[in-house]
């Protein structure tokens, strides 16, 4: 009985779409996901020291020719093997300096675990053509439509202007 109302509770309780969360940006401005109605939303959780970490490149093509539909953020994680810098300013300068990155970037996070930021506990189990679960690695996207619906989920290898992004967008 107490499970099937705590259940109830959550169903209740629970935020049901994007737009019901918000995130602190790099610089420590609060952003709501709301402001973004109306465009799809790619969100990658994103690390420095990563054999992926060049997707950095490929993410500011993608804001830079597609930013009037699509907004790019970033949140930089440390949690696949320590591979994110220390600090939110570290990891803005290196972001920066090395890729000329001008789209969000959030403060560091956690994208898994007992810690994990509740935006990513909510992407992670929402339903999508594609795949529910953990992340498994540093720049997994998730592509959320104007709706504020996640509609498609990538893994680390799809680059963010393959062809399978790219169709969806």
């Amino acid at each position: 009985m107490l499970n099937t109302i705590l259940i109830l509770l959550n169903l209740v309780i629970a935020p049901n779409s994007i737009y019901n969360y918000s995130f602190k940006t790099i610089e420590g401005k609060t952003i709501s996901f709301s402001q973004f109605k109306g465009k799809k939303i790619l969100i990658v959780n994103t690390a420095s020291k990563c054999g992926y970490t060049p997707q950095y490149e490929d993410l500011e093509k993608l804001h830079k020719l597609y930013g009037k539909k699509v907004v790019v953020i970033g949140f930089p994680a440390g949690n696949f093997g320590d591979q994110e810098l220390g600090s939110n300013s570290e990891i803005a300068e290196f972001c920066k300096k090395n890729y000329g990155v001008s789209f969000i970037l959030s403060e560091k996070v956690s994208v898994k675990g007992s810690d994990i930021q509740p935006l990513f506990k909510f992407l992670t189990t929402q339903s999508n053509p594609d795949f529910t679960g953990d992340i498994k690695w540093n720049f997994e996207k998730f592509l959320i439509n104007e709706k504020g619906e996640l509609v498609h989920r990538f893994r680390s290898d799809v680059k963010p202007t393959s062809q399978t992004l790219l169709k969806n967008l």
